[in-house]
């Protein structure tokens, strides 16, 4: 794994240049991981472990979830001209797809009933791209926390837990990616074309600040979580006693220590963290 600590004294590298494209490309490439999900060895479970995974109500939610974000980013390798970014995005898509493939081992070998959706067909590559982009680095933020405390509570077996480390790792990695990759295909276009950009970035991401506030609004009501937030809601499926001040600071202690393995080059998501960290100022400790 190509590693440069966050504290590392490196030579600044222009965005959207030849060195951070080159950069970019080669961090995602270099830090992949061989592993197939129909050769995992489950773990046994105890009817108690059992009943808690099968238990939990996200799991339709994150096969619908990976459906969309698979075909989508898959389909996203066309937009790129450049050889290197454009392999680095199909790794992705595969990736992502491999994501899809475990939840579906997963249910196989638990008997978890799950239904798989047709495969997404992409609208608009670029919108498509960005909206899933961007919601990715919603959900991400949120599962590092939850996979912290499903990881810390024991609730399930250190070896289950130990399957998905490779995904969180690559959650990681993949907005990671995302948000270079915004700012380099930001850079590249003619000065007039850049505040369009900027807006129609804006717009995805106010939609997905809203889905958010929607969910957020409907906790304790009994709704039912979307596919695209139901990270946000997780935390009291997993059964750890958790108060929301106590879910950011763990949000927040996870993202940045998984962040600093890579990089200091490469831009860091500022939007979701830093507004963790204005609520978890404001908000009272008990709640």
């Amino acid at each position: 794994m190509s590693v440069v600590p966050a504290d590392f004294e490196t030579t600044a590298i222009r965005v959207g240049s030849p060195q951070h494209k080159q950069l970019l490309s080669q961090f995602f490439i270099d830090t992949h991981r061989e592993y197939d999900p129909e050769k995992i060895d489950w773990p046994p479970l105890s009817a108690e472990e059992l009943r808690r995974l099968t238990g939990l109500p996200f799991w339709q939610e994150a096969v619908v979830t990976e459906n969309v974000t698979s075909n989508t980013v898959t389909a996203a390798a066309a937009l790129e001209s450049d050889p290197q970014l454009k392999r680095a995005i199909a790794m992705q898509g595969f990736e992502e797809q491999r994501h899809a493939r475990l939840l579906a081992a997963l249910a196989a070998h638990y008997r978890i009933p799950l239904e798989f959706p047709a495969p997404y067909a992409p609208r608009d590559l670029e919108d498509d791209f960005l909206f899933a982009g961007f919601g990715e680095c919603f959900d991400s933020f949120f599962a590092f926390g939850l996979f912290a405390l499903a990881r810390d509570s024991g609730l399930f077996p250190a070896a289950l837990v130990e399957v998905f480390e490779p995904v969180m790792e690559e959650e990681v990695r993949h907005i990671l990616f995302f948000v270079n990759w915004v700012k380099a295909r930001r850079a590249e276009l003619p000065w007039w074309r850049r505040a369009a950009f900027r807006l129609r970035c804006g717009r995805i991401i106010l939609k997905q600040v809203a889905s958010r506030v929607k969910t957020a609004r409907s906790l304790g009501g009994g709704a039912r979580k979307s596919s695209e937030n139901f990270t946000l809601t997780a935390h009291r499926d997993i059964g750890t006693p958790m108060t929301l001040h106590g879910l950011l600071a763990t949000c927040l202690r996870e993202n940045d220590r998984r962040m600093g393995h890579y990089d200091a080059r490469l831009a860091r998501p500022r939007l979701v963290p830093s507004i963790a960290r204005v609520l978890y100022r404001l908000l009272p400790a008990r709640l």
